[in-house]
């Protein structure tokens, strides 16, 4: 008995895929970078004493010349990496321009963390706060250095998902010292209506608190946040979409 031939298997279409979306439509990357050149250029002459502007940085007493050195330099250094970091995250930069993302990230690591990070970890040390701020600088400090290292050694590895997850971490603690003053702000204005009651009129213990509860906000929120970020579940396909015939 004569077979029928076998009719050609056909596969179904693939889906069409989905434009990218132009660098001036990610709703985010404008505003951060202006944020990051604001911040800087609104809070590095008050830190570092320039433009006619007296320092707002208590140094310590026993060497503050050694301590304002330290301190330039951990702000110049972090200035970099605050600019450099808001680039790495830039999609169109490191899909379109993938040389100047890693000139930036370069720049980010070895002009940014690494002297700024080495340099807060001091200057953490040897600052005028009580005990709870600076130990909370210091896990920040090396949180931030160690989740940038191993951002960095992944991409030596062309481990790329793990070099982006390394790094939205890095980026999470860098930025915790624009969070920082957000945080100083709100926890004045929760604490104030307390200033005459419990701290008894005490303006600077309200502030002390303010500062050290400010540290630790900043970066633990921020790396949540971060972490939540990573661990989000991608929205499923609507399945109810027509499927291509074969």
């Amino acid at each position: 008995m004569p077979q029928s031939p076998a009719l050609p298997r056909t596969e179904p279409a693939p889906p069409p895929a989905r434009a990218k979306p132009r660098w001036y439509r990610r709703p985010w990357i404008a505003p951060l970078l202006v944020v990051a050149a604001v911040f800087i250029a609104m809070r590095l002459p008050a830190y570092l004493g320039v433009g006619g502007q007296e320092t707002l940085l208590p140094f310590q007493q026993g060497f503050p010349e050694l301590h304002r050195l330290l301190m330039v330099g951990h702000i110049a250094f972090g200035s970099i990496a605050l600019v450099t970091c808001a680039l790495q995250v830039w999609p169109w930069l490191r899909q379109r321009r993938p040389r100047a993302h890693r000139i930036s990230g370069r720049l980010y690591v070895f002009a940014g963390v690494l002297p700024s990070g080495l340099l807060a970890g001091v200057v953490s040390v040897i600052a005028v706060q009580d005990p709870a701020g600076r130990i909370g600088n210091v896990a920040l400090t090396v949180l931030w250095l160690g989740t940038t290292f191993l951002g960095l050694r992944a991409a030596l590895r062309r481990e790329y998902r793990d070099h982006r997850r390394w790094m939205i971490r890095s980026f999470a603690l860098c930025w915790s010292i624009v969070a920082n003053r957000v945080w100083i702000f709100l926890l004045v204005f929760v604490l104030m209506p307390f200033e005459q009651g419990y701290y008894g009129g005490d303006t600077e213990a309200l502030i002390e608190d303010v500062a050290v509860a400010s540290i630790w906000l900043s970066w633990i929120v921020n790396l949540l946040i971060a972490q939540w970020w990573l661990d989000r579940r991608p929205k499923r396909r609507d399945r109810s979409a027509p499927v291509a015939a074969a």
